[in-house]
């Protein structure tokens, strides 16, 4: 079996962009992978492209051997852009291989250790906020915030995740860590911010009461003096973590040690070498990994090295469906698991973009079987949706 083609798409799904890499064989078995950027897709697209020399021609099956084909390619510059049409390169191989054995990945990988995982509702508020042409019910005031407790409940979740949310109308999230204008580099959580969070998850508490578990991503919105202050006003919301991107082992783990609220990173990480200092520090009480930024394999590789230092891990899966049967399949061949991510709020197109939608019942996404990742993309649903040019966007 041979490599004939590879083909990287810009997908549009409404405010932020999906991008997937299908891999040709001369057998006809075709392989899917997904590798969504948020913020400058065709950067990925133009790396798949640069990759493309070395694949055709090339046995799809032994993607370990294409890994490295790639990684010494990039290695002047192995993160970012390169790193994630790696992913989507690699994901497709495993694809490519799962169904030519007729077999899913997670037999491929030693077969499931569960039947399920649970996952958490992410971005709840979030998207409601920012993108009311959804059609959802709006984020005007606190007690919407109360409402949609309400609604996580009664759709069976027992977790859920928010970022810092200022309802009104229009509503708004504060993202000053991904970009803004004149006074925005700062980083610093005042009184007033304070407060409002507090308020915020407070709303949350109330709604949901007291057993199911509420996560704050903090992003890359702050350094550490206010990550600090926010962690201990929100220690007796018993949160199941506070999340927070940074690129300091140390200093992650003085906000660690500083305040009892637990800790979640390592969305943002690629490859072990990256998680190690993180891991040796003692830096996080749970770990995220980014299965379409990392890969499959590495993605696996982490999370053995994780279990070396009794961490568990909480797969990033802020992407489409197929990501999900992707991350799932990644909790299913693994022994520490903590919980995964998934969206619930997202444009209706999403549905058709895929043979099989994810099996969510009571909070939990049914693991998937086989071939390959156990659904497929619809190339006409793909195709009819480019991505055609930069929009605004978190």
């Amino acid at each position: 079996m041979r490599i004939v083609n590879v083909e990287a798409f810009v997908f549009d799904a409404g405010w932020r962009p999906w991008t997937f890499v299908k891999v040709s064989t001369d057998e006809g078995v075709t392989g899917w992978g997904e590798c969504s950027v948020p913020r400058g897709p065709f950067a990925v697209v133009g790396a798949v492209e640069d990759f493309k020399p070395l694949l055709i021609g090339a046995d799809p099956r032994a993607y370990e051997m294409r890994f490295w084909d790639m990684a010494r390619l990039a290695i002047q510059g192995p993160l970012g852009a390169r790193a994630k049409a790696l992913a989507g390169i690699e994901l497709a191989l495993l694809d490519i291989k799962a169904r030519a054995l007729d077999i899913s990945v997670v037999e491929l990988f030693g077969g499931p250790t569960r039947e399920d995982v649970r996952v958490y509702w992410s971005h709840c508020a979030t998207t409601r906020a920012l993108y009311p042409e959804m059609g959802k019910p709006p984020i005007r005031t606190m007690a919407d915030i109360h409402a949609l407790g309400k609604e996580v409940i009664d759709a069976g979740y027992s977790a859920l995740k928010t970022n810092i949310v200022f309802p009104g109308d229009p509503a708004r999230v504060h993202f000053d860590g991904f970009g803004g204008g004149l006074g925005t580099t700062d980083q610093v959580a005042d009184n007033a911010m304070l407060s409002h969070i507090e308020t915020l998850i407070g709303t949350f508490r109330d709604a949901v009461g007291p057993q199911v578990d509420i996560c704050l991503d903090l992003n890359f919105n702050f350094k550490p003096e206010s990550c600090i202050r926010i962690a201990r006003v929100l220690e007796p919301y018993r949160l199941m973590w506070l999340e927070i991107d940074m690129y300091s082992p140390e200093a992650l783990r003085a906000i660690r040690e500083l305040a009892s609220t637990p800790i979640c990173t390592g969305e943002n990480f690629i490859y072990m070498r990256e998680f190690l200092p993180y891991f040796q520090n003692r830096s996080a009480d749970v770990f995220m990994v980014d299965v379409p930024w990392v890969g499959f394999s590495q993605s696996k590789k982490i999370a053995d090295l994780a279990q070396v230092f009794e961490f568990n891990m909480a797969p990033h899966n802020y992407y489409s469906h197929f990501a999900s049967f992707i991350s799932a399949s990644l909790c299913a061949v693994i022994p520490n698991v903590h919980i995964m991510e998934t969206d619930v709020d997202d444009v209706p197109v999403r549905e058709e973009l895929v043979t099989r939608v994810p099996e969510i019942s009571a909070g939990r996404m049914k693991i998937p079987a086989g071939p390959g990742w156990g659904t497929e993309v619809n190339e006409d649903v793909l195709r009819a949706y480019p991505w055609k040019k930069p929009k605004a966007h978190w």
